[in-house]
């Protein structure tokens, strides 16, 4: 059965799980064999002979997962039951074992040895089949959680729509919240364009056999002005920003324009670094955390320390982000005061003012020294935010967005700081620039960009340099 890259990609990282695991288990069955030997009445050598044994892990770490993928170990987990688990576990690691048996009778293997090998086999065998049962239970729990699916529009007749969900694996469709089936041949392009920003969708389905091409070019043209990806099961084309490749959805082949970053190792390593590094500051910083909380209580009392605001996710997606708060109590409420007396000093539907007079004296510094910013932290590991990403705007900033392409900055997860934050805030007057910086930013995004960046951002924090 042929795979979709996300599902290739979740193979390999299971695969590479996986390797780990029969790799502790030869490591934790040497360490244990003296413990064993002694249990049983059996002379006590005081050496891990493991290290001596390393044929045998060059050749069970590597070649299990491999062997496991071919009696389909790692496709429709969620559907597979226990006992098949079992059997294919069995059927996998006893090929194993008969490759090192062959080999082990040239080795001449001692006893230590072959207890060294029959309780790491035993442990692979018990380590593997738990890590398969908690993936099989956590994906059998998130299908359950409409919230933590990917939101998707499928487009196109309703004959062709049904037809299409019911080609594809059950496994497949349980990982998506279909928040609508599109008729796209009776209804217009701009209803698509709104349904998008209205549902937070992150991904379309055109299955548009029987839909005149003009019509389908103008809806995937829709979807690229908002960074959602549009995969089609019907004619080729070519988007003017989108980048076409080809993926499948179940074993049905499709087209897919992306606009974003493509699933890669990159990706995941962003999404590991997102959590070690927001982890590792949360500890450092929680002293100043303490000193942070007492000062505002003390100079600004009558409001929560922190400040909590609706902010716009990824595809516009809604999450509460949080901050220290920097303002006076009743700063929401003065806001259109403050419009009329001090104007605006950004360009277009963001608010910008640099001696903002509803800051109060601790809160200027705290936003000089981006101090305020260290509760995002809870954001980034709680996944809504990334170390690096466009800045999440208020909700009432996007729906006041006038040019449909600044939608697509809402494509990628938004971060604590951006190529616009780490070069300095206040040479940036225009919010069409600052969205230009933020679409070459996705558009050429590398796991290397994210880290200058965030090296960029350390003497901008440090020096205060153009925080408003």
């Amino acid at each position: 059965m042929s795979l979709s890259r996300k599902e290739s990609f979740t193979v390999q990282v299971y695969q590479l799980v996986d390797a780990l695991l029969v790799w502790l288990a030869f490591w934790i069955s040497g360490e244990l064999r003296d413990v064993v030997r002694y249990l049983v009445g059996l002379p006590v050598f005081n050496e891990n002979e493991i290290s001596t044994m390393s044929w045998v892990l060059y050749i069970a770490v590597p070649f299990t997962p491999l062997i496991l993928e071919k009696f389909g170990f790692y496709t429709r987990i969620q559907q597979k039951t226990a006992r098949s688990s079992i059997r294919q576990l069995f059927q996998g690691i006893l090929i194993v074992i008969l490759m090192i048996g062959t080999l082990a009778i040239f080795a001449k293997l001692v006893d230590a040895r072959r207890l060294i090998l029959g309780m790491g086999v035993i442990l692979a065998f018990t380590f593997l089949f738990i890590r398969d049962r908690s993936v099989h239970a956590w994906l059998k729990r998130k299908s359950l959680n409409d919230a933590g699916k990917e939101r998707v529009i499928i487009a196109g007749s309703t004959e062709e729509i049904d037809e299409l969900l019911k080609e594809l694996d059950p496994d497949v469709v349980a990982e998506w919240n279909i928040v609508e089936r599109f008729d796209l041949r009776t209804r217009t392009v701009e209803d698509l364009y709104h349904r998008l920003k209205e549902q937070s969708v992150g991904r379309v389905l055109f299955t548009a056999k029987h839909t005149e091409f003009e019509k389908v070019a103008r809806a995937v043209e829709a979807c690229e002005l908002q960074g959602v990806e549009a995969w089609i099961a019907a004619s080729f084309m070519r988007g003017q920003i989108a980048r076409p490749v080809f993926d499948a959805v179940g074993e049905k082949p499709m087209l897919v324009l992306r606009s974003t970053p493509e699933l890669s190792w990159d990706l995941m390593f962003k999404s590991l670094m997102d959590l070690v590094i927001s982890g590792t500051l949360l500890i450092i910083t929680f002293p100043l955390w303490i000193i942070v909380y007492i000062g505002i209580r003390i100079s600004s009392p009558g409001a929560p320390v922190f400040f909590a605001q609706q902010r716009a996710g990824r595809y516009g997606h809604p999450f509460k982000m949080y901050k220290f708060r920097t303002m006076v109590p009743n700063a929401e409420n003065l806001l259109p005061s403050i419009k009329e007396e001090h104007g605006n000093q950004m360009e277009g539907p963001v608010f910008k003012l640099a001696h903002d007079p509803r800051i109060f004296p601790l809160g200027s510094l705290l936003r000089k020294l981006s101090i305020d910013e260290l509760p995002q932290l809870i954001n980034v590991l709680k996944g809504d935010m990334s170390l690096v990403g466009p800045r999440p705007l208020p909700l009432y900033e996007v729906d006041a967005f006038c040019v449909l392409s600044h939608r697509r900055r809402l494509s990628v997860k938004p971060g604590i700081t951006c190529e616009w934050q780490a070069g300095g805030r206040n040479k940036i007057s225009s919010f069409d620039e600052w969205v230009k910086m933020d679409l070459r930013y996705i558009d050429n995004w590398s796991l290397g960009l994210d880290i200058r960046l965030l090296l960029k951002t350390i003497p901008a924090v440090l020096f205060g340099r153009g925080a408003k």
